[in-house]
Formats: structure tokens, C-alpha cells, sequence
């Protein structure tokens, strides 16, 4: 179907650009190399749409491109150098003409490579897909690894000798039926135990969920939570290793009061009384644990999420890089285990909104915290909150990492990040205005985020939106 002006009118009112629209002025043209990898990028993200002629800022204007004038050979180079077609439609806007690539998704469990470099976007610009979510395309159309079975051939009370169906239930908030039956029929509705001709097998991740102990499940047994307790601010001397017997859902509770009770305290005076409070908030190790067991990545053997505390903060980590880009973890979702975040949304241990992550961001701001430092490793994510730290012991980092979480959290509350508001943040008085705008300025160096070109041109009440907004 011919793409109209009115749509391309309505894709210009979009909030911002995302993983199925990208626009580009090109007015004079546009590089074919750049064409050809952001095609490539597109369709590994389920496909979408590259519009030239219309500028990528807000108010998007439709500008006009003298790019590609022969679409029909661009077509034929295009799929020469790619390898898949991809529709050109050239619309004449009356305000110019516009130019708009129709880009395929990948097939499933397949993805598409330039020269050998498998492309993804992040932001407005292009990286090279990780290890592990390549990974995960390619095992696209496989058997689940969680869905297969960890033990088989078992009679009715084995089943329940393995799993803790009691604290299931409870999790739920379900009355515990009155028959083992009963029992054994809920667990197969939720496709965690399965009936076969030799008896019953539990499902790995009916195991990992479930299990009275990991280490009765072979499979299972690497991947319980270690929860490692140092002496200091590093790795030099280690008063505690400890690894979780239970699953993640049956043991979640558990863990987090172990971990809450090896955190450090500090000494604080309010009210006129000295009082020991904990290094960091329960809520914040609690959301963090929660989506390391979630966004793990199974089928990584050998490692476990862990939980490493230190002196001045703490360290949760999970298998596996990010599917997300770290920089969008407060306003962008994407679940590695459907089922197993499915499963804990429904016995109220995660949520499956993104908002986990923003709950964490803005503890840290209530509490005045440096803000939470989220890294990519090799075949890991590693999440670290701090422990209280004045502004004037902040480096550049922490303050960059601050301005551009708190400019993203506003924009995600549809709000504007101002001078006033990181001030706020910070906890810093009016004079600090000059300190603060220093910090901002820094943040746009580093193209974390940038002017709200809408509030005008007044340095006084500039708002600031994050990069990708």
C-alpha cells in the first residue's frame, strides 16, 4: 500500500523515534554505506521504517532530500549488499520531497550481518550486536530450556516432597486445594510439572521456582544466588560466601532478609537521637535482586546471578549482557524470560512494566544516594548502588550518571529536567545554581541528554530531555 502524506504527517507527531522509525534530514543526500547498515539494523529489530527529508529533532519539519534520485537502482544495490528487499516509496510532501525505506523484519532464528558486523541500533546510532543476543535469535524456534524437563519418572509424592507447593500457593494468595490432585492439576495448568506415561516430570523451571533444594535438581544446582559479604571496599578479604538452597520464588523472601542483614549500618542523628540505619534501602536491593533472577540468561551454564557486599555499596549481577541498551534501562522494557517474569509478576515478587528500575533511580534520589551505576561486562550485567556520598565527594561520573538518570526519569513522569530540579536532586541550595549548570553542561558533552528546544531560548529556564527523547 502507497504511504500518504497524512502518514507521514502522523509519523512526525510520534513522541520520539524508536526501534521501527528512524528519521534523517538527508538533504543532500545520504551515504549508501549508512543506508545499507541501517537497513540491516531495522530488520534485525523486527523491521520498520527509514524516512529521509524530515528532520530527526522535534518539531520534526519536513525539510526535503535529493537523496537516492533513481530509487529503482537504489532498490537493486540495496539488496545486492543486504540481501533482502526493501521497499523505496518516494512521497511528495509540499513541503519536499520525502523518501521512505520499508524495511523487513529477520526471519525467525536468523540475523541479518554487513560484511560480517550483525548491527543493532541504540539511540541514534548503530553497534554491533552481543554475544548473548545473538545468542538468543539464533536459538529462536529451539525448545525452551527452561520449559525442558529436570527430572523425570516421578510418582505423585515426589512431586510434592520436591516443590514447595505450600508457599506456591501462598505466593498466589489461593486456598491449598484439599487433594494432592488438586495440587498436581494447578501445577500442570501452569505448565510447571507435565504427566507422562512413566509418571510425572517437573520442568526446569518449575524447579527453579519451586525447589525445597536446588541441589536435587542437576541442572539447577549452578544457578541458585550467591551472596558474597566483604570486609572492606574490595575483594581483599571475605568474611562470607553463601549460596541459596530454594528457588528463586519460594526463596526470594528469604534471600532478600540475608542480604539486608549483612548490609553495613550507618550512624545518623534525626530528631536529636542517634540512630543505626542501613547502608542502602530495602526497596532498592529488593527490586535489583528481582530482576537479576529474571533477566538472566539460562542457558549460560557455570554462572549464577550473585549479590556481592561491600563496605560503600553493592554489587547484583546476572548471566548474560543486557537485550536492552543500558542507557534506555529506565524507560525501555524487554523480558529474556517471559515466563519466568510471568510467573513472578502473578506471586508479586517483579513487575513486568520497566518500572522496577525507575523505582530504583528514584530511591536513590529520595535518599540522596549517587546514582546506581548499571554496566555491560563480558556475558554479564552488573548493577551497583552506593552507599551515602556528599556532592562534593561525587567525581564527574557519578554527577554525569546522575544528571542523565534524573533527566530520564522526569522525562518518563512526563516532566522536564530543569537547574531547579537537579538541584533538588542533589539536595544543593539556590547558590549552587553555577555547580549545577556545570554538571549539565558535562552531561550534554557527553550526549546524555540536550536542550528541550520548546522551552525557548531562556539559559534561565532551560529543561533538559534526555538524549533518545
Amino acid at each position: 500500500m502507497a504511504i500518504s502524506i497524512s502518514q507521514i504527517d502522523l509519523w512526525r507527531q510520534e513522541p520520539s523515534e524508536h526501534q521501527a522509525l528512524e528519521f534523517k534530514e538527508a538533504k543532500n543526500g545520504y551515504a549508501i554505506d549508512k543506508l545499507n547498515s541501517y537497513c540491516v539494523a531495522i530488520a534485525n529489530e523486527g523491521g520498520g521504517h527509514l524516512v529521509l527529508g524530515v528532520s530527526d529533532k522535534r518539531p520534526r519539519q519536513v525539510v526535503g532530500s535529493n537523496a537516492f534520485l533513481n530509487p529503482v537502482d537504489t532498490a537493486d544495490s540495496l539488496f545486492l549488499a543486504v540481501g533482502f528487499r526493501v521497499d523505496i516509496e518516494v512521497v511528495e510532501h509540499p513541503d519536499g520531497r520525502v523518501v521512505v525505506f520499508t524495511i523487513p523484519g529477520r526471519p525467525r532464528g536468523t540475523a541479518y550481518h554487513l560484511e560480517g558486523k550483525y548491527l543493532m541500533r541504540s539511540g541514534e546510532s548503530l553497534r554491533p550486536m552481543s554475544e548473548d543476543r545473538l545468542r538468543a535469535i539464533f536459538a529462536e524456534g529451539q525448545p525452551d530450556w527452561a520449559e525442558e524437563p529436570a527430572l523425570r519418572g516421578l510418582d505423585p509424592q515426589a512431586v510434592i516432597d520436591l516443590l514447595d507447593t505450600q508457599t506456591f500457593f501462598e505466593l498466589l494468595k489461593q486456598p491449598y486445594p484439599t487433594t494432592r490432585e488438586g495440587v498436581l492439576d494447578r501445577l500442570i495448568s501452569e505448565r510447571l510439572i507435565d504427566r507422562e506415561p512413566g509418571g510425572y516430570a517437573i520442568r526446569r523451571l518449575g524447579g527453579l521456582l519451586l525447589a525445597k533444594r536446588l541441589d536435587q535438581f542437576p541442572d539447577l544446582a549452578r544457578k541458585a544466588p550467591r551472596v558474597i559479604v566483604y570486609a572492606g571496599p574490595s575483594k581483599l578479604e571475605t568474611k562470607i560466601d553463601q549460596i541459596g538452597s530454594r528457588g528463586y520464588a519460594v526463596g526470594f523472601q528469604g534471600l532478600i532478609d540475608f542480604v539486608m542483614g549483612q548490609l553495613p549500618q550507618n550512624e545518623v542523628i534525626e530528631h536529636a537521637l542517634r540512630q543505626k540505619v542501613k547502608l542502602l534501602p530495602d526497596d532498592a536491593i529488593r527490586e535489583l535482586i528481582a530482576n537479576a533472577l529474571v533477566h538472566q540468561d539460562l542457558s549460560i551454564g557455570g554462572m549464577s546471578p550473585m549479590v556481592e557486599i561491600y563496605s560503600n555499596r553493592v554489587e547484583i549481577s546476572n548471566p548474560g549482557e543486557p537485550i536492552v541498551p543500558i542507557e534506555r534501562f529506565i524507560d525501555g522494557y524487554q523480558s529474556r524470560n517471559e515466563r519466568l517474569a510471568d510467573l513472578m509478576r502473578r506471586m508479586f515478587i517483579c513487575e513486568e512494566r520497566s518500572s522496577g528500575i525507575d523505582r530504583v533511580v528514584t530511591l536513590a534520589e529520595r535518599f540522596q544516594l549517587p546514582a546506581p551505576d548499571f554496566r555491560a561486562m563480558h556475558r554479564r550485567t552488573v548493577a551497583t548502588i552506593y552507599g551515602l556520598k556528599p556532592f562534593e565527594d561525587m567525581d564527574r561520573d557519578d554527577r554525569v550518571r546522575a544528571c542523565y538518570q534524573h533527566c530520564a526519569l522526569k522525562h518518563v513522569l512526563s516532566e522536564r529536567m530543569t537547574n531547579q530540579s537537579l538541584r533538588d536532586r542533589f539536595g544543593l541550595a539556590e547558590p549552587k545554581s553555577a555547580t549545577v549548570s556545570q554538571v549539565i553542561a558535562a552531561t550534554i558533552e557527553a550526549d546524555l541528554i540536550k536542550l528541550d528546544q520548546s522551552a525557548g531560548e531562556s539559559r534561565r529556564y532551560a529543561r533538559y530531555l534526555p538524549f533518545w527523547a
